[in-house]
């Protein structure tokens, strides 16, 4: 449900649209609380609405995804801003919160638009896709993607030409060049903290070759990949469209590294590289994976069993740390690295590498309270004011913290931590009556 207003009241602020926020949204407004839920993207669905599968049990991470987003969607109790962005939070004289959001404009009429795609057929620009991470193009008249929540078209206005063919093709003449970012003051009782994690940047690495060698990409392009709503038909490395015969993970990179600033491991790195050499595996039966890693952390439930599952199918592991990366003249990458079990340095030829990118606090949450004070960890992450007790607890009284805000994790715990925000923001509105 989308609601233009300019003043509201709700019982609770959700900030952030991904599966954590989603689930604790969808918590609090199914036992009769009124919820804003603020996403500063485009589509509600955070990461996970862009996987392939979620591991031990290669489910379809869309199919888990869309019925909930869905149900948030439609949800009468839960208002919606896409596109949005929470600029202060500042506690008021009756112990609420009072909260200013901006909204972006689409350049789009929500209402009017039917997700027809006629836009984004009659526009001649075309930019990086960020949604197929920049694997391939899309138009400056977009719809993210095909199963975003809303299915709204967009205009990229920074690279949008001003051409006009996107009006005249629009059927509802919804195309608004006049729309201007709009702001909303809303009063809420409690605010659950849900805003996600960041990718690490490979670039922060040049011995890996990010950036300069193109058969080099990240484990979120790989992802898009073998996702069902891929940029290609098959597994391909982006230098010359080849299908790759051999390929290499680099786990750790930029986790467990105190000279990049993270010196703590990310917990899903091991298992979504386990998960994508599986994909691979059976999406080119023939292919050559292996995984060079410092040590499996795999210490979920059935994440063992998964890790074996995937030396059954051949997936090789080597225990080694990647010095260097470097290209060859056919495209293909040289690692040299040290085989940590045998004590010496090896080097080994690829079609293509993927490094295994770690996850880094989101630093959004550092600029939410101008007047309180939002404990940070060490790590930058959400500070957890009781982690056994009470671990959605914030060190500001009715601010709760949900999913990878407050540390690495998995989806299953992000839901799980999702849980425990919305029923001690329902605690703590309870207790406000």
């Amino acid at each position: 449900m989308q609601e233009l207003i300019k003043e509201a009241f709700c019982d609770a602020l959700v900030i952030g649209g991904g599966i954590a926020g989603c689930e604790a949204a969808l918590n609090l407004a199914n036992n009769g609380f009124k919820v804003l839920l603020a996403e500063k993207d485009l589509s509600i669905g955070g990461k996970m609405i862009l996987l392939s599968k979620v591991f031990p049990t290669l489910d379809c991470s869309a199919c888990i995804t869309t019925p909930k987003i869905s149900e948030v969607s439609r949800h009468p109790g839960i208002t919606t801003f896409t596109g949005s962005e929470v600029k202060s939070i500042l506690r008021s004289a009756e112990d609420n919160f009072e909260v200013r959001l901006v909204k972006n404009p689409r350049y789009v009429i929500d209402e009017d638009c039917t997700g027809c795609l006629l836009c984004e057929e009659a526009c001649p620009v075309i930019v990086h896709d960020q949604y197929q991470m920049d694997l391939v193009g899309r138009k400056a008249a977009y719809i993210p993607f095909s199963i975003a929540s809303p299915r709204i078209a967009a205009i990229d206005i920074d690279n949008c030409t001003l051409c006009g063919a996107c009006e005249k093709a629009c059927p509802t003449n919804c195309i608004d060049f006049t729309q201007n970012t709009e702001e909303y003051h809303a009063t809420v009782k409690t605010v659950v903290i849900a805003t996600g994690f960041n990718l690490f940047d490979p670039l922060k690495i040049p011995r890996y070759g990010y950036g300069l060698y193109k058969n080099v990409i990240t484990s979120m392009q790989m992802e898009r990949q073998l996702a069902p709503t891929r940029p290609f038909n098959t597994i391909l490395r982006p230098g010359d469209g080849k299908v790759p015969d051999k390929i290499a993970y680099v786990l750790c990179t930029g986790s467990r590294d105190v000279t990049l600033g993270n010196p703590i491991c990310s917990q899903i790195c091991c298992m979504y590289s386990i998960k994508q050499a599986q994909l691979l595996m059976g999406a080119l039966p023939m292919a050559d994976v292996t995984i060079y890693y410092i040590n499996i952390r795999s210490f979920g439930k059935g994440f063992e069993e998964f890790y074996e599952q995937a030396k059954g199918m051949g997936v090789n592991f080597i225990k080694g740390k990647i010095g260097r990366i470097s290209e060859k003249e056919n495209g293909n990458m040289m690692l040299r690295y040290e085989d940590i079990n045998e004590g010496i340095v090896k080097e080994s030829e690829h079609d293509m590498v993927v490094l295994s990118v770690g996850v880094l606090a989101n630093q959004d949450v550092t600029a939410f309270f101008p007047n309180d004070e939002l404990k940070l960890d060490p790590f930058r992450f959400v500070y957890q004011a009781d982690s056994f007790a009470s671990p959605a607890r914030t060190s500001i009284p009715g601010v709760f913290v949900a999913g990878t805000a407050s540390g690495p994790m998995d989806i299953p715990d992000s839901i799980l931590s999702a849980g425990a925000a919305s029923s001690e923001a329902m605690s703590y509105l309870i207790q406000k009556k």
